[in-house]
């Protein structure tokens, strides 16, 4: 059906999604993510300082869930291993397939989720520059804490530096640990499942995946419980700026789209601009002479000079 204008409002026109510029610009917010933790090394020091200025706060009001589920982890390989591998590849997994199923079957939802995830990940990387924080499984082995990455590395492709395959841990940032976007990402994945499922299934899918891994990251001894909640708080602001992210594109993409089109060759800032002859082009035309222009669309029908010489009157004697 087409758009109705109601009085005093403005129709603002859809516009419509391609998987070939989503692909690019996800690959490009993912790449900052990436560039950004490798870049916001931090010195080692401070990062060693911030973790231990978290463990301390987490036992003064008795916080600390991450030492008894590291212990459970290191105990038993049986939930060690697995807890391994699912923080190795879901968070890098899970994530490209919920985006994609939203864009495929929720268009209408899309755009809003995906802007979301984007507009969190940036807060987190802000976290990661400003606060670089040690990891439990990096400070001193006297403080009680087992990487376990490291004490399973035989049963996966990592090795002992964080989830990074053998001999591509100096790639990474070990010291990214606040906020956790393992957390934040799958608190997305969760909402996305509740909302948009549609099942049941869907919907305790939704509940425990983020929980899930909430008691992955820190029994694996990768973050704190702080680094958890932060993960949640980061996705509650991007929830929050994300509609002024979106209008804020929409504005930006309207003005380049005036400004293409008022310096187009031959454009005098009109809706339908005559091109040549009087004929004129509308959205979506390209060649002159698609359609009628107005002088034509008026003028009356063509007369051959063979018919107006038959027609004429004979001249006066």
């Amino acid at each position: 059906m087409p758009q109705t204008e109601t009085p005093g409002t403005e129709v603002t026109p859809r516009t419509r999604l391609r998987w070939w510029t989503e692909l690019p610009l996800i690959l490009l917010v993912y790449g900052c993510y990436t560039a950004g933790r490798l870049l916001a090394r931090g010195d080692v020091s401070t990062a060693v300082d911030h973790g231990l200025a978290i463990l301390r706060f987490e036992r003064a009001f008795h916080l600390n869930a991450e030492h008894p589920l590291n212990r459970l982890f290191t105990r038993e390989p049986w939930l060690g291993v697995p807890a391994d591998f699912w923080y190795a590849s879901l968070h890098y997994v899970v994530t490209p397939i919920i985006l994609v199923w939203l864009f495929r079957t929720r268009a209408e939802h899309y755009r809003a989720a995906r802007t979301w995830l984007m507009s969190s990940t940036f807060i987190g990387l802000i976290g990661f520059t400003l606060l670089p924080t040690c990891p439990p499984r990096l400070l001193s082995p006297g403080y009680g804490f087992v990487d376990t990455m490291a004490h399973y590395s035989s049963y996966g492709w990592w090795g002992g530096e964080a989830s990074a395959p053998r001999g591509m841990g100096a790639m990474t940032n070990q010291y990214a640990a606040m906020p956790s976007l393992h957390v934040g990402w799958a608190l997305w994945c969760g909402v996305m499942l509740w909302r948009h499922g549609g099942t049941r299934l869907t919907k305790v899918l939704g509940v425990a995946y983020p929980l899930l891994t909430a008691i992955v990251v820190m029994g694996t001894a990768n973050h704190y419980f702080l680094d958890a909640a932060a993960g949640v708080a980061v996705m509650g602001v991007g929830l929050l700026i994300a509609p002024r992210v979106t209008r804020a594109t929409d504005l930006l993409r309207a003005r380049l789209v005036t400004r293409a089109t008022s310096a187009a060759p031959g454009s005098d800032g009109a809706v339908s601009p005559i091109v040549s002859g009087e004929c004129q082009t509308s959205v979506g035309e390209y060649i002159p002479r698609q359609r009628e222009s107005r002088h034509d669309a008026a003028a009356e029908p063509d007369v051959s000079p063979s018919d107006a010489g038959e027609d004429a009157p004979a001249p006066a004697r």
